[in-house]
């Protein structure tokens, strides 16, 4: 399994913006699907983006449609996810996760086998 590690979370105002990131070692991910889950205090964990293993498909929630940009640096090693336009909603711990298999895209958590710790956003009203 790739060990992931997120960065770039902390605390905004309404209408900022943020950048996540994820870097991934132990293994390569180019060949596998990437996704940005969030998890709120008292909610279930939810998918907020995926991206395929080429980078040409991905998927967003309806909640993040249009302010989320998912986008990977295979050469990095690297996904990203650029935030704007941020509400007090999108308030979460906010996950990175590797497919467990290559060459295909999951849009569910459960197809998702490497996870980072997480890293908090908070967006003030």
């Amino acid at each position: 399994q790739a060990q992931l590690v997120e960065s770039g979370g902390g605390l905004v105002q309404a209408g900022g913006s943020l950048r996540l990131s994820c870097a991934a070692s132990g293994r390569t991910v180019s060949s596998y699907a990437m996704g940005w889950f969030r998890q709120a205090p008292g909610k279930e964990r939810e998918i907020v983006a995926v991206i395929d293993w080429s980078g040409s498909t991905t998927y967003y929630a309806d909640s993040v449609k249009g302010r989320f940009t998912i986008s990977r640096e295979n050469a990095k090693n690297t996904v990203l996810l650029q935030m704007k336009s941020l509400k007090p909603e999108d308030t979460a711990v906010y996950y990175c996760a590797a497919d467990s298999f290559p060459r295909r895209i999951s849009f569910s958590f459960t197809g998702f086998g490497s996870w980072g710790q997480g890293t908090q956003v908070t967006v003030s009203s």
